[in-house]
């Protein structure tokens, strides 16, 4: 008899998990498979220290089929999903279409940014949800810090002005590493006499990570302020131009950088099912299965999922929950088709990790509040020990960036057209993570 199928689709936080759990668990009773756009799983807590030239882009991301022994990795972007037929139709990188029968299906495509009917973000704004944006922000930071020396007083302050919009984990570790970067560049091209880069974090809320405990939070800004950050609370954007930003306060800031960091929503993918759907996301029991459809099971940011420690309320979007929403998911799966006991999602909170660049963090690892250069080796550590692959590469990356000066240069390899902020590229879509990492919840999730 032929081995049951099962299809993962998404390689996010979730859904490599999920295949990593079942690689072990059913390699020899299932056919396992999963649906992914691109050959590797992204690891988007270090996104901002690509963006900042601190890591090489081929250190946060990790091979599937390196890494996932027993799984078969079908390249391509689900289009959609047929219940009743038991099938998932995809495109592939090169245009082409496929369709997976499957026996057991994981949903886990994760999320694309939200975005906010505020004129001109769609058209001036980039989103930070996957390494062509990184990339692009990195090499859009250098240029114009270069053209920068050349232009007369008030075009230089307009390109040495950097505005991120969205204080929660991503914007705050943009806005730290990125004062941290252009600083750098700047000693060795000198601005005009009396100018510096200026970097402005807004968010609408009261403080800078408004999710986090308040001791946290205050470290963070206190970080951010003593390096010249512009910090911003309870503002947001009006309206976005070319030229730059109008401020809800009525002030416009000249800029050609505006950086949108507000959060995410859920792929997209689960709304044509005709399921039951909470805020975006497929309602799920807490063993992650999918009601009237056992065979269906989803997780990570593309479900919700309901959270037993707190009655009433799902388990938010952060890379933490997806992460161990995938390990759950596949024990359950393999527990359907025999193997072992199913169990239902429970999480105890470890705490969270926020990068601030250099040796400066900000940390409560299971619930100890701790910043300087302590919260920074906790925060360093925490992602060696969390990232399933190229750990030394990391580090080694980690010890030249103390010890030798960053390479500025321009990559030229993404083009501001190739990473609109109204289209989800396939390192968006079903890629990216079950978490925006911070604001997504899952960048410095412990």
């Amino acid at each position: 008899m032929a081995r049951p199928r099962i299809v993962i689709v998404g390689a996010g936080f979730a859904g490599y998990q999920t295949a990593r759990t079942l690689s072990r668990l059913a390699r020899h009773k299932a056919e396992i498979i999963l649906l992914n756009p691109t050959d590797h799983f992204l690891y988007l807590p270090l996104l901002p220290q690509v963006a900042a030239g601190v890591l090489e882009p081929r250190r946060v991301t990790v091979s599937l089929t390196g890494t996932l022994p027993h799984v078969r990795l079908v390249l391509g972007e689900a289009d959609s999903i047929d219940l009743k037929g038991q099938t998932v139709h995809y495109s592939d990188p090169e245009g082409g279409e496929g369709t997976l029968t499957y026996d057991r299906l994981v949903l886990a495509a994760g999320s694309v940014n939200k975005l906010l009917p505020i004129p001109g973000v769609a058209e001036h704004a980039h989103g930070f949800r996957g390494l062509p944006e990184a990339l692009y922000l990195r090499d859009h930071v250098t240029r114009q810090i270069e053209l920068a020396t050349a232009d007369d007083p008030k075009t230089c302050a307009s390109r040495c002005t950097f505005v991120v919009v969205g204080a929660g984990y991503t914007g705050t570790e943009i806005a730290a590493h990125g004062q941290l970067l252009t600083d750098a560049l700047v000693r060795k091209q000198p601005l005009r006499e009396g100018m510096r880069p200026r970097w402005l974090l807004l968010d609408i809320a009261e403080r800078v990570l408004p999710e986090l405990d308040e001791r946290l939070s205050r470290t963070a800004d206190r970080v951010l302020r003593r390096r010249d950050v512009d910090v911003r609370t309870e503002t947001s954007v009006k309206e976005a131009t070319s030229n730059g930003v109008l401020l809800s306060d009525g002030e416009f800031i000249e800029s050609r950088t505006l950086v949108w960091c507000v959060g995410v929503r859920p792929d997209p993918l689960a709304e044509g099912l005709g399921l039951p759907m909470e805020n975006g996301r497929l309602l799920v029991d807490p063993h992650l299965q999918v009601p009237e459809h056992p065979e269906v099971f989803a997780c990570g940011d593309a479900a919700a999922v309901p959270d037993l420690e707190r009655p009433g309320q799902y388990t938010p979007m952060t890379a933490q929950h997806a992460w161990r929403h995938g390990k759950i998911a596949g024990r359950n799966v393999a527990a359907s088709l025999g193997i072992g006991e199913r169990r239902a999602y429970r999480h105890r909170d470890l705490g969270f990790t926020v990068d601030l660049g250099g040796a400066k963090a900000a940390a409560n690892p299971l619930g100890v509040a701790l910043s300087g250069p302590l919260a920074g080796a906790v925060t360093r550590g925490y992602h060696l020990a969390a990232m399933p692959g190229n750990r030394i590469r990391v580090a080694a990356d980690w010890l030249l960036d103390a010890v030798l000066p960053r390479q500025a240069v321009q990559l030229g390899l993404v083009r501001s057209r190739s990473v609109p902020l109204n289209t989800a590229s396939p390192e968006l879509v079903h890629v990216a993570g079950d978490a925006d990492r911070r604001d997504s919840p899952s960048e410095g999730a412990t």
